[in-house]
């Protein structure tokens, strides 16, 4: 803790990183979005939810490019190009004409693309940057970034809600593109890579850097990002449609109550799984979350009232831990040189998850089934842990 304490400029590094991951998780409050944007553009709710699918796919396909952009232009720099990025596609958004005058795929390409592009691109150009000021304590580092992340919903949520009760949503969107550039620009010169390499970083650096071409060329690379891809799939399966799983199991007056839960759990396994991780390791911390997640969607097949409340909460837990223990795998077991576009790479499996998953267990007849097949697939990604962890034994 006072190697924390102390690392005075990776504070000031760290705590910028924070402020815009605040505001870069506007991500996930897509759902507060989609009745306005469908009555105001004239596009059914249908084709205006297929927004968040374009952004969660852009937003892996921003940190794999953003890993790739900061080792040519450095962290500052991706973290202001990807904060203006999502500016613009707000803005954008904000003047598409209403009233089904314009095609629904100007949406999905300046919300979806352009935006979820510049939010991974900064969300990894904040995440790398934060573990090389905390060599020592890459999972604290990672889990306060990726925590501000995930707790965005649970500030711009509401204040989503009251802006569009007020104003049309074209008229939001204009308000939050101004409030993204004023965030991005006060945050983004204080979002700098160390200068020195410090003994400690030093130290860490000792052992082999992999490239992202060398990494892929391991097998532990498949097992990490197939454990992630099957590791995410519950979430990504129940988050849609945590409302109607409240209505079908007679708990509609805990549909509310239900979607905070999952936005505060969200948050708080993004830190503290990190956290833990560094007291127990990561394949430790990363087995206990996965297996976590098994049992809570085949809980999920009967669970009612406080039971599916406290299962949903353990599934948002344990998928905030995944967001924030996976860049720190990744430094790992391939080095931290190269973590930007390292993770990048890994992030494959984070839009194959967001992309299969939700349309192969629709396919699937009956709540039940659909859960248990779930939590097999959970089964199965803690299974690539363990034989993650048995090969890495083997190298050391």
């Amino acid at each position: 803790m006072n190697s924390i304490r102390s690392n005075k400029q990776g504070l000031k590094a760290l705590s910028a990183g924070v402020v815009l991951q605040l505001f870069l998780g506007i991500l996930y409050v897509w759902s507060v979005f989609k009745t306005p944007v469908s009555q105001f553009y004239g596009w059914t709710p249908n084709e205006v939810g297929l927004t968040a699918s374009f952004m969660l796919c852009f937003f892996a396909v921003g940190i794999l490019l953003g890993g790739r952009v900061q080792e040519k232009i450095g962290v500052k720099h991706t973290s202001l190009a990807g904060g203006l990025m999502v500016a613009f596609g707000m803005l954008a958004t904000a003047l598409i004409p209403a009233n089904a005058n314009a095609s629904v795929f100007l949406i999905y390409i300046f919300y979806g693309i352009i935006g979820g592009t510049g939010v991974g691109a900064a969300y990894n150009a904040i995440i790398s940057n934060a573990q090389r000021w905390f060599p020592e304590n890459r999972g604290f580092a990672t889990g306060v970034s990726v925590c501000a992340f995930g707790f965005s919903t649970v500030i711009f949520a509401p204040i989503i809600g009251v802006l569009n009760n007020k104003v049309d949503v074209n008229i939001t969107f204009i308000i939050l593109a101004a409030i993204f550039v004023i965030a991005t620009l006060l945050t983004f010169p204080f979002i700098k890579a160390p200068e020195n390499v410090s003994k400690k970083t030093s130290q860490v650096l000792k052992g082999k850097q992999y490239t992202t071409i060398d990494m892929i060329k391991t097998p532990r690379f498949y097992l990490i990002t197939l454990s992630m891809m099957f590791g995410m799939a519950v979430f990504f399966v129940v988050n849609p449609d945590l409302k109607d799983l409240a209505i079908n199991r007679n708990a509609a007056s805990f549909a509310t109550v239900l979607v905070m839960a999952m936005g505060i759990s969200n948050s708080l396994g993004r830190l503290c799984i990190p956290v833990m991780s560094d007291k127990i390791g990561r394949e430790s911390a990363n087995i206990v979350i996965l297996g976590a997640t098994a049992i809570c969607a085949f809980c999920l097949c009967f669970a009612e009232g406080f039971l599916l409340i406290a299962c949903i909460s353990i599934v948002a837990f344990c998928y905030g831990g995944i967001a924030g223990l996976y860049p720190v795998i990744t430094a790992d077991n391939f080095g931290i040189k190269n973590i930007g576009s390292n993770y990048g790479a890994v992030m494959i499996g984070f839009m194959l998850s967001a992309l299969l998953f939700p349309y192969a267990i629709s396919q699937i007849d009956g709540q039940i089934a659909k859960f248990i097949v779930l939590g097999i697939i959970a089964t199965i990604g803690m299974i690539f842990v363990i034989i993650s962890k048995i090969l890495k034994k083997k190298n050391n």
